[in-house]
């Protein structure tokens, strides 16, 4: 077996969890490779694969002394990270996936901001693919300053509940010391938002952080992700069940009830949106009948007749054309119309 030495004080540890990710692992161990900040270590936690993933990362260990790795049947993404975090020496935290590949730059970036400012996070931009266009997920918060505890608790927590995109634990790194004092970790035995529920218990402790509009990673979409199996997925189900989890105690502490439940509307109605969107896309796999009827059962739902008051009260003065027109559609119960609205975003942006 080959010594390791770990008296190296690292700036980052970035932890990759892996499972059956053999197409895409070298491309990934790469960009990390090729990162400027040399003082990263990188844990694999090889959670269980049945493909050539082991064999390719301790391919790489051989000549790269930053690499760890640690194998473990399979428990998933959370226990995995977790795992990882367990061993994590650095003194800040990043997380990429295996199939995802990142800049060269990234974590000199975000590593030499928190640096400057001594501060518990940096959150940067996020690069992913919508029918194999490149789309940048940017965030409206300040980036010429730090961010202290009010704008955390009154900007990004809030954030968490009406919006989905800040969710990802990948575009970010965390202070270790913040984890480890409160012992933040994923949530084991939760099947939906692990990430979310890991960024609301580490920002509801942060004292300040940074947003960069820097975008250095680039999420894959994969065979199985996104529009795929949308019969098996459903997507809308999950928001259901999103929709109707409590959500952690300190929102009671900094919120009020009924803004609570604005924000949760509004963040159920913009998911009914975007599944409107998924399901009437035209899909080889499953039929136009069984995709029209989901679509009428989602619109009819009681808790979407339920939201979309709050929804609009809130968000439709700011919608565009086409989203006012969804909107409109949804309350008028008009599926046909739908199909109509989803046939003409289709044509207009190909």
């Amino acid at each position: 077996m080959r010594r390791r030495v770990f008296s190296v004080r690292y700036n980052v540890s970035v932890i990759i969890p892996v499972f059956n990710a053999e197409p895409y692992l070298a491309e990934c161990i790469r960009s990390l490779q090729a990162q400027t900040l040399t003082e990263c270590e990188f844990i694999f936690v090889n959670d269980g694969s049945v493909d050539g993933s082991r064999a390719i990362i301790e391919a790489a260990m051989r000549d790269d002394l930053r690499i760890r790795l640690i194998n473990q049947e399979n428990q998933g993404v959370s226990m995995a990270r977790n795992r990882g975090l367990a061993i994590a020496t650095g003194e800040y935290v990043g997380f990429v996936d295996a199939d995802d590949y990142i800049e060269s730059d990234m974590y000199s970036t975000l590593y030499g901001l928190a640096a400057l400012e001594g501060c518990d996070a940096v959150v940067s931009n996020l690069e992913s693919e919508i029918d194999g266009r490149p789309v940048v997920t940017r965030y409206p918060f300040d980036q010429g300053r730090l961010l202290d505890r009010e704008f955390i608790q009154t900007e990004i927590l809030p954030h968490f509940l009406k919006c989905d995109d800040l969710n990802t634990s990948v575009n970010k790194i965390y202070k270790r010391s913040v984890i480890f004092g409160h012992s933040i970790k994923f949530p084991e035995k939760v099947a939906l938002g692990e990430d979310a529920l890991f960024n609301i218990h580490f920002f509801a402790r942060a004292a300040s952080m940074r947003y960069i509009d820097y975008t250095g990673y680039h999420y894959r979409e994969v065979q199985g992700s996104a529009t795929r199996n949308i019969l098996e997925k459903d997507y809308f189900g999950q928001a259901l069940r999103i929709y109707h989890t409590e959500p952690p105690g300190i929102y009671r502490e900094i919120l009020s009830e009924p803004l609570i439940k604005r924000l949760k509307a509004i963040r159920f109605i913009k998911t009914a949106m975007a599944c409107i969107y998924i399901y009437l896309k035209p899909s080889k796999t499953v039929k136009f009948s069984q995709r029209y009827r989901y679509i009428s059962q989602l619109i009819n739902n009681p808790h979407v007749r339920e939201a979309l008051p709050l929804y609009c009260e809130a968000e439709f003065g700011q919608l565009g054309r086409f989203e006012k027109a969804t909107i409109m559609m949804i309350r008028t119960r008009l599926t046909l119309g739908l199909v109509g609205i989803a046939a003409y975003s289709r044509l207009r942006n190909a």
